[in-house]
């Protein structure tokens, strides 16, 4: 199987110059879905959309703007990345993913995950302190939903469901579910137990340095009785391909410095430096920020330290930049950097 290459979107809003007003979020979902009609016309493979409740990001629905896209795509796939599962219900997930399904004729998938920000979980009436043991009952409980269209179930913080009919069904034979994970052993383990396709959050440090969490994954596999031709692990990482790495590190690293030193004034991280940026996009660094050739080049490496790749996506609505230059980026990938990995690949 080929690796898919696409993209991931939170559905960014530049806020450096203030919260954007309501014509701004407009045209911001406009943008979003014009985007995601090219991705689909120049052939790009997947594309995601996150979940967050922040004012930064406009994604606190992604099965709605999806749907959106569906009625105006053929053939790219549409996922969630990643669905916050641990401060959700799965049976509306499950709703709402299978409709999705329904509404793109069987091109609808999840990659479920317990999120980066802890906003949905007060929102939504949850403790944060119950963190993992949210998201392994409620995983529990949406695989069931998944095999069965009759559940019996009970669990610690849902309502048991009793010969419950959870409808609709996907288009799907069976809804395709990946578990998103960060650099938590314990998650790729129960990737690996589940047999559930695994795709692993990588926005820092070296790649090839997660090679023996995926081996973790592939052994707890293994050790469920999951066949190692069905398992499958994939990759977000921060990226944006421009004509030449100079054009697109002077296109990316201004709006990526604000967007993390921001978000670093809230985790206790240092600010962003030049130095460290250009440490994090070398050769066995997490960014791809640079050509195609280049960028296409890393993708091989990454996906020959981990054993082989399934999916890759970048997220790149992270650096403030333009409509016009996220699309011409989606172009370079889908006509440059996909061919050339393929290419590698074979």
């Amino acid at each position: 199987m080929s690796m898919e290459i696409g993209i991931d979107s939170f559905a960014g809003v530049d806020i450096r110059q203030g919260l954007p007003t309501a014509a701004d979020r407009v045209r911001s979902v406009e943008e979003l879905l014009e985007r995601i009609e090219h991705a689909d016309r120049v052939g790009l493979d997947v594309f995601g959309i996150g979940e967050h409740h922040r004012d930064e990001f406009l994604d606190s629905a992604p099965h709605v703007l999806l749907a959106a896209a569906a009625a105006r795509t053929q053939r790219i796939k549409l996922t969630s990345a990643v669905a916050v599962l641990s401060a959700a219900d799965p049976v509306r997930v499950f709703q709402n993913y299978a409709s999705l399904d329904l509404i793109s004729h069987g091109r609808a998938g999840m990659v479920v995950g317990r999120g980066s920000f802890s906003e949905s979980f007060p929102l939504f009436g949850y403790d944060f302190a119950d963190y993992d043991a949210l998201f392994a009952e409620k995983l529990d409980l949406l695989l069931k939903i998944r095999d069965q269209e009759i559940v019996t179930w009970e669990g610690q913080f849902r309502p048991a469901l009793r010969d419950q009919k959870i409808t609709p069904r996907p288009y799907q034979k069976q809804l395709p579910i990946w578990l998103g994970v960060g650099g938590t052993p314990a998650s790729f383990i129960r990737a690996g137990q589940l047999g559930l396709p695994l795709m692993i959050a990588i926005i820092g440090g070296e790649t090839h340095r997660f090679a023996p969490l995926v081996d973790l994954y592939r052994k707890a596999a293994a050790e469920a009785g999951h066949a190692a031709a069905k398992l499958r692990v994939g990759i977000h990482s921060l990226g944006y391909v421009a004509e030449s790495k100079e054009d697109a590190v002077a296109d990316y690293f201004p709006g990526y410095s604000d967007t993390f030193t921001r978000i670093g004034k809230e985790r206790g991280w240092p600010p962003v430096t030049r130095g460290r940026f250009d440490a994090q996009n070398g050769p066995l660094g997490a960014l791809l920020v640079g050509g195609a050739e280049e960028v296409a080049e890393k993708i091989v490496r990454h996906s020959q330290a981990l054993g082989g790749l399934s999916r890759f996506t970048f997220q790149m609505d992270n650096a403030g930049l333009t409509h016009e230059q996220l699309m011409r980026s989606f172009e370079r990938i889908a006509n440059e950097v996909k061919p050339l990995v393929r290419e590698m690949l074979s």
